[in-house]
This record gives C-alpha cells, sequence and structure tokens, in this order.
C-alpha cells in the first residue's frame, strides 16, 4: 500500500489519532517516510529536544525499543546523553567538533531528529543537518512539521505523532507499505 494511503487509513482508524492530523498528513508524509527509510538503509537516529521536552526524548528512546516489540531494535540515542555538556555548545566552533563527533561515531550514517522550539539554541545543531527529523515549534520552515508550543493539546499532539511515526516504521519494517 502506498504510504500516503496508509496514513490516512491510520489516522482515521486509529482511536487515538484526532482529525488534526489528518489535514497535517501532507506535511507528514514526505518527512516520516524520508525518516523511516533511513533508519531501514541503516542510519541511527540521534533524538535531540529541548529543555522542556526532555522527558518525550526519553519516551521515544524507551518506546522505541521496549522488550515486549516484535521486530527488530532500533539504533535510536539521545544526543543530552551522548554530551552531557549539551547547553555549553553554543559556538559555530563548537557544534562543528560535536558534528565530527557524530560523523567519527556514525560514519556519517545518522540523522537528527529534534523535537522542540525553534528559539532553543539546541535546535541550531540539528538545523544545520539538511537530512534531519525536524517538529520544531513556532517557526515555520521547509522540511518541518510545524507545532505551536502554546498549543493546549501539545503533548497530546506529540505523543499521536509519536504513535503514528512509531505505526509507520513497524508497518515499513514488515513490507505492508510503500515508502516511495
Amino acid at each position: 500500500m502506498e504510504f500516503d494511503r496508509w496514513t490516512l487509513n491510520a489516522i482515521r482508524y486509529d482511536e487515538t489519532m484526532m482529525s488534526w492530523m489528518e489535514e497535517r498528513r501532507y506535511d507528514w508524509v514526505p518527512l516520516a517516510s524520508a525518516a523511516i527509510e533511513k533508519i531501514l538503509s541503516g542510519h541511527s537516529v540521534v533524538v535531540v529536544t529541548d529543555g522542556e521536552r526532555e522527558w518525550f526524548g526519553e519516551y521515544i528512546l524507551y518506546a522505541l525499543n521496549r522488550p515486549d516489540r516484535k521486530r527488530p531494535m532500533i539504533p535510536v540515542y539521545l544526543l543530552k546523553n551522548m554530551v552531557p555538556y549539551l547547553d555549553s555548545l553554543k559556538k559555530s566552533e563548537d557544534i562543528d567538533l560535536l558534528y565530527d563527533m557524530l560523523s567519527l561515531s556514525f560514519k556519517e550514517e545518522y540523522f537528527f531528529w529534534y523535537i522542540g522550539r525553534a528559539d532553543s539554541p539546541r535546535s541550531s545543531i540539528a538545523k544545520r543537518k539538511e537530512d534531519s527529523f525536524l517538529w520544531i515549534m513556532d517557526e515555520q520552515m521547509q522540511n518541518n512539521f510545524y507545532l505551536k508550543s502554546f498549543d493546549d493539546l501539545l503533548d497530546m499532539k506529540l505523543f499521536q505523532l509519536f504513535r503514528l511515526f512509531d505505526r509507520s516504521l513497524e508497518a515499513a519494517l514488515f513490507g505492508e507499505v510503500d515508502l516511495k
């Protein structure tokens, strides 16, 4: 099944989804399919969040590879766990050194998954890498799934987006969906 059609069905027939996502699926499909294709081709996922959403980064890390999953483990890492002094990286040279470390560690086969506000210094790390999977709040930009940080339903929407991504990844892993 084509990914766009599969996504529409997943949104419509999953009791946890809300109608807001059906309207936004055209923004979602190219970004999610690109991220899933990278995972399937062996790329690692480096999750970066702003300070307010560190809890969500932890949730992603644990939820993607829960022991009860009957699928291969996903190579997902929290940048905050790899670089405890992450918030002190402010200058361009510091970020260059971070990129050097990640390139050595992952042999250029990684991408950032950023969730957070656009004005967070951490967002600049992910924005520099063209193939990042961006869920940036309060800034509309190309190749970004736009959210509003002041949305009363933001946390619920984050969980819904993660559920949709996780189900999409699983469908792609088991050949139930064609990402092209």
